[in-house]
């Protein structure tokens, strides 16, 4: 009997420890390119190699047909068309989001092993009714860690994650990447961006998919690098939630990207503030209880720009695009921008933003409403417009900035093709780049008349 338990109890440690060295793979056993300073998360995120100021990156990613077949087939059960052949048919938002399958990313002669891909996107992904094969797509490094335990925790050069826009909407390529730097320059928080040429082999050799722009993803480095934490509430607010509004306002439209399950306590403390009796009946009480719980001047920072540049697609016309971070360091949520390819242009029937936010009700844009109502942050809007219009989006200084850009990647935006493409040809392209140049100089004028 003694040696029948000696014989299961060491038949057991056996397989206990099979499973313990299966389970616990040292990150990274087995992979050949794989260093602490360009796959772990260890690595310290690299800005100036994986976000250059000076030139077009490239990324070739591999997809093994029968994956990217279920990425087809999946996009297509969410937004509706035909899988076969390519996008197709009209368009439907789903609530869920599509599928990661894995793939190889290859860049600089350095393979990233079983990375997660998904397309993502909102109106972006309208390219996909129009048979257009161009779409966004997000990259998480580590998203099959649990399949492939030798990759936990990889990153790319510190990044755990990666948003890759396609420039939809964007016949300049410009808007996505340049609003960011604008945004950033101004001291508003605001991802890095950089262009990258896109490769996709999924069975038939590489395609290029385009010039897409690359931006870090906001509810991790982006706070690490600009707030020294990711430990507080990042939210991502959708929908009705979003416009914090009396009509529609609850917590489960605002997503917590960095703390799951948590209350949302923060945000409705602001939405509480922004809605106190006190606006009306004590007004400089009002706005100390405000300041406590937000920040308003970061807030208006971002209104002088976003209202200057002309964003569509945001707070005060679209109820999502910017995030909310509640920074440990003050305890204040931190308003962050987000997505800018419906920037730096008319109105689709032509208007125009307006400073004085006349056509803005409080009933539907509260946070504008309200806080552009009382005169000293009014005030202070119109000093943050003269800033950014004598500084930042000085017209010659923005002029030459496009120039520049345009000579960085028209060679990638000239090797683009029909089906991967949302220009019909170069000519496309340089009159975008003439219609921006023309662009600053009509919103200085008209920011001016304003603030001054």
């Amino acid at each position: 009997m003694r040696i029948r338990k000696i014989f299961y109890l060491c038949i057991a440690t056996t397989v206990l420890s099979s499973c313990y060295k299966e389970k616990f793979i040292p990150a990274g056993e087995g992979l050949a390119d794989w260093s602490v300073t360009t796959h772990s998360s260890a690595a310290v995120p690299n800005y100036e190699l994986v976000f250059p100021q000076d030139k077009v990156n490239r990324f070739d990613i591999t997809i093994d047909p029968s994956d990217w077949a279920d990425l087809q087939e999946d996009l297509d059960n969410l937004y509706g068309g035909s899988s076969a052949g390519g996008p197709g048919g009209p368009v439907t938002f789903a609530e869920d989001a599509p599928i990661y399958v894995p793939c190889n990313l290859e860049f600089g002669g350095l393979n990233w092993y079983h990375v997660g891909i998904r397309y993502k996107g909102n109106s972006s992904l309208n390219a996909y009714s129009s048979g257009e094969n161009k779409l966004p797509f997000r990259l998480e490094f580590d998203q099959f860690a649990e399949d492939y335990p030798e990759i936990t925790g990889q990153t790319f050069y510190g990044f755990p994650a990666l948003s890759l826009s396609s420039n939809y909407n964007d016949k300049s390529f410009l808007k996505e990447k340049y609003g960011c730097d604008l945004f950033r320059e101004f001291g508003v928080p605001s991802p890095y961006a950089s262009f990258y040429e896109l490769y996709i082999d999924y069975g038939d050799g590489p395609v290029y998919y385009g010039l897409y722009t690359v931006l870090e993803v906001v509810f991790e480095t982006v706070l690490d690098k600009q707030f020294g934490s990711h430990s507080g509430n990042c939210y991502k607010p959708e929908n009705d939630g979003a416009t914090f509004s009396t009509s529609g306002f609850n917590l489960a439209d605002f997503d917590n990207k960095t703390n799951s399950g948590t209350s949302g306590n923060d945000v409705q403390a602001l939405y509480d503030a922004l809605h106190s009796d006190l606006r009306t009946s004590n007004e400089e009480l009002w706005k100390s209880n405000l300041e406590a719980v937000f920040d308003v001047d970061g807030f208006l920072k971002w209104l002088a720009v976003n209202t200057t540049i002309q964003n569509w697609d945001t707070y005060g016309r679209m109820s999502h695009n910017y995030y909310l971070y509640h920074d440990p360091a003050d305890n204040q949520l931190k308003w962050i921008p987000w997505d800018n390819n419906e920037a730096f242009q008319d109105g689709k029937q032509g208007g125009a933003l307006s400073f004085e936010f006349t056509e803005l009700t409080a009933a539907s844009w509260p946070l504008i409403s309200y806080i552009h109502g009382v005169e000293e942050y009014e005030n202070q809007f119109k000093s943050h417009i003269i800033d950014f219009i004598t500084g930042p989006f000085e017209p010659t200084k923005v002029q030459a900035d496009y120039a520049y850009w345009k000579s960085i990647i028209q060679s990638s935006v000239e090797a683009e093709t029909v089906d991967y493409s949302f220009i019909n040809s170069i000519a496309d392209f340089n009159s975008a780049i003439t219609t921006l140049n023309s662009h600053v100089e009509t919103r200085v004028t008209v920011a001016g008349d304003y603030a001054y």
